[in-house]
């Protein structure tokens, strides 16, 4: 066998384009530091032997040939990530797997994408497939986590048009941290399972169809006086709002407007709550209560339960203290708070 070597993947959280990925738009993300670690080494057979000690330790065994549906539970997306690479033709080798680190799960930090994006950048380093971050990214379905995993950078947000195939990345500045700001994750406990993404992809669809169009942000501002289904008014008119919100934020980090983004963090809830119907009452009550405590601005975020702030670095004890007040009084379980950075994408390390 070969030495164990290592690898790092970041979380991911997504700051405007809310649910713009659907719809072939632009989404405004950063890689952050918050981190799966991998530790891997080849075999000289075809079996994939894969431990994790993230809640409990547990362990997982299928081989090179697994196909999509033949593993379950937590160990389904290394499997699946061996039967992508195996699907695109290349040639695998067993493994052994060790998977840690202090990213954490059910956050909506996007740590499903980070676990399939460390396993597949692992693998094509340990066999030499050759694959460059946008190779990769395709594989696992090329979707804007994988790419932000893959592609971030210190104090760089990635704005990301995917109206085009392969989606375009480029790298923005984004030091809020020398501003004496932070960049908050508040996760609300809110279980996703009941997301309705599905449905609003859907309802996306209907509108775009409606008005001729391949995808809904390809609509331009009068689009919502051309439908009659006030649900896909609503969507649609979120997706252009939303669209304008995205790119005034990428406006807003190169000039340092704090305040003008902060604004567009605000807004983008509303649309999402208001327009797309995808808010809940936690999520509401957590941005609230953010800007209570003076944060600049506050969103839901990803398809978790997760709300994103951006607050002055001296109000994070005020913003903690309003917020487990505001959940305690509606009898809600005490959210996290978690403070994130801008970081560098997916890479092996030195064990």
């Amino acid at each position: 066998m070969t030495d164990v070597r290592q690898w790092l993947a970041p979380g991911c959280v997504n700051l405007l384009g809310g649910r713009l990925d659907d719809n072939g738009g632009p989404v405004l993300t950063i890689a952050i530091d918050r981190h799966l670690t991998l530790k891997a080494r080849l075999r000289d057979d075809d079996a994939i032997r894969v431990w994790t000690n993230l809640g409990g330790r547990q362990t997982a065994e299928f081989t090179i040939g697994v196909r999509p549906g033949d593993v379950t539970g937590w160990a389904d997306r290394v499997a699946g990530v061996v039967a992508a690479l195996a699907g695109a033709g290349h040639r695998l080798r067993g493994a052994d797997l060790v998977i840690d680190g202090d990213l954490p799960t059910g956050a909506g930090l996007s740590s499903s994408a980070s676990e399939e994006s460390v396993v597949a950048l692992a693998l094509n380093d340990l066999l030499g497939l050759g694959l460059d971050r946008t190779g990769l990214a395709a594989i696992l379905g090329g979707n804007t986590e994988h790419l932000a995993i893959l592609n971030g950078a210190d104090n760089q947000a990635l704005f990301i048009d995917t109206s085009g195939h392969p989606a375009s990345v480029e790298a923005i500045d984004a030091d809020w941290a020398s501003a004496g700001l932070l960049l908050v994750v508040i996760g609300t406990g809110w279980d996703a399972a009941d997301d309705r993404r599905d449905q609003h992809r859907d309802e996306c669809r209907r509108a775009a169809d409606t008005l001729g169009l391949d995808r809904l942000t390809a609509a331009g501002p009068d689009a919502v006086l051309k439908l009659d289904d006030e649900v896909l008014k609503a969507r649609t008119r979120h997706v252009i709002t939303e669209t304008a919100r995205t790119r005034g934020a990428v406006r807003a980090l190169r000039t340092g407007g704090w305040t003008q983004f902060g604004s567009m963090l605000t807004a983008s809830h509303a649309s999402m709550r208001d327009d797309f119907d995808a808010s809940r009452m936690a999520l509401d009550i957590a941005v609230e209560a953010a800007l209570e405590s003076g944060a600049l601005g506050a969103r839901m975020t990803g398809y978790g339960g997760s709300v994103i702030v951006i607050i002055e670095k001296s109000r994070l004890g005020p913003l903690a203290d309003r917020i487990n007040g505001r959940f305690g009084h509606h009898e809600l379980a005490a959210p996290t708070l978690i403070p994130v950075a801008p970081a560098s994408g997916a890479r092996e390390v030195t064990p």
